[in-house]
């Protein structure tokens, strides 16, 4: 017995030696075994080398997470309202240059090459600077930001800022409209009443814009819609691109905006327009390249606190801030810039509002209860028969 006791011992020990020479290696084949060792990396491996901590929040060189949570959400909506007040009225100011309206994919050209920069410097500071994702997909992402962007500032020659604005703010209409055609979805009660407050809003800000506005234009319709499309399906590529790649922030503003900026020069190449654009701002340099690098410099610092706000406290907040972002943009183009105003622009502002509390109400049911009107009835029932017991009391 004590022998059969000694053997079993050697024997494991030599399997337990033996499996440890095998971890070395991920895959060893003898003629009768096959063993398989798989190694899990320690957190500290895993994690990004220029990241130091999962919860640190950097914003501009600033580390939010040292803060408390009302000086963090108090730091990121004065920076998103800072940067993109400014950047609202910066991109209303270049277009109001007389003679600057007809070349809006230059603007946008300018503005690629100022954003492809900013990101090669945001990248150089950080120590991992590999590119994760692929350069097939930078092209298609590149592609949809020019469409994005580049008729979005377009449009700006057709339409009034405040019409401009609006489009913007419905964005869900096209999502939910390929969600049906493209993958079959269906959407609950709360999404279809936000996408018909928000077309209802749409049609009458845009009626209200064709009366009082002396050079409205269909077309400026046309390309802030395209702009909205394109606005549409880009955020699902980036966001699939970034978590199937690990691919950063600044990567991905790096590729996509360089390879969208050989896009339009090449377009501007192809057109003819290139020419005439450059004549043009070098006659005015302040009024052009000035205003255009600020207006780029701020859009570019105002989506950094964007991505800090939803990574802090989540979509909700983020939409709310910035919506409210939006309607102060609004007001003061109208403060700012000489344009007709009607009163069918606030009724029809508001509608578009209500949609977007819709909209969000539905992604988050869960977190906002509001009051049924069976609950609503069944309360005022409660309260008539506690007034008329105290009464009779």
């Amino acid at each position: 017995q004590t022998e059969d006791t000694q053997r079993e011992e050697q024997k494991e020990d030599n399997n337990s030696t033996e499996c440890n020479e095998q971890g070395i290696m991920d895959l060893k084949f003898t003629s009768s075994r096959k063993y398989i060792s798989i190694s899990v990396p320690s957190k500290s491996q895993t994690m990004s080398p220029h990241i130091k901590s999962v919860d640190d929040v950097v914003v501009l060189g600033m580390n939010l997470s040292r803060f408390n949570k009302p000086t963090q959400f108090f730091i990121c909506v004065s920076g998103v309202f800072m940067f993109y007040l400014i950047y609202g009225y910066l991109q209303e100011l270049i277009f109001s240059v007389e003679g600057f309206k007809p070349f809006g994919w230059y603007l946008t050209l300018v503005q690629f090459g100022f954003y492809s920069i900013f990101g090669l410097i945001e990248l150089q500071l950080i120590q991992d600077k590999r590119r994760r994702i692929p350069g097939k997909t930078y092209m298609i992402i590149a592609f949809l930001t020019v469409g994005t962007m580049g008729l979005s500032n377009t449009s700006l020659g057709y339409l009034n800022y405040p019409t401009q604005v609006i489009f913007k703010c419905c964005k869900l209409i096209p999502v939910m409209i390929g969600g049906v055609f493209i993958q079959g979805k269906r959407y609950n009660i709360a999404d279809v009443s936000a996408a018909l407050c928000m077309s209802l809003g749409l049609i009458w800000f845009t009626l209200a814009d064709s009366t009082v506005a002396p050079n409205f234009n269909l077309t400026g319709v046309v390309l802030i819609s395209l702009a909205l499309c394109a606005d549409a399906v880009i955020g699902n590529v980036q966001e699939k691109a970034m978590k199937l790649h690990n691919g950063s922030n600044s990567e991905m503003v790096l590729y996509s905006y360089s390879i969208g900026f050989v896009y339009i020069l090449f377009g501007l190449t192809c057109t003819s327009g290139l020419s005439p654009a450059v004549t043009f701002c070098s006659k005015h340099p302040l009024q052009t390249y000035g205003y255009a690098f600020l207006f780029s410099l701020t859009g570019y610092f105002g989506i950094s606190f964007v991505l800090a706000l939803i990574k802090i406290f989540g979509a909700l907040l983020a939409v709310t801030v910035t919506t409210g972002r939006k309607a102060m943009t609004i007001v003061l183009s109208f403060l700012f810039f000489a344009k007709p105003f009607t009163l069918q622009y606030v009724w029809s502002g508001l509608l578009v509002v209500l949609g977007i509390f819709l909209n969000v109400y539905s992604k988050n049911m869960d977190k906002i209860k509001l009051p049924s009107l069976h609950g609503l009835w069944k309360k005022s029932v409660e309260e008539r028969k506690t007034r008329t017991l105290s009464q009779t009391v």
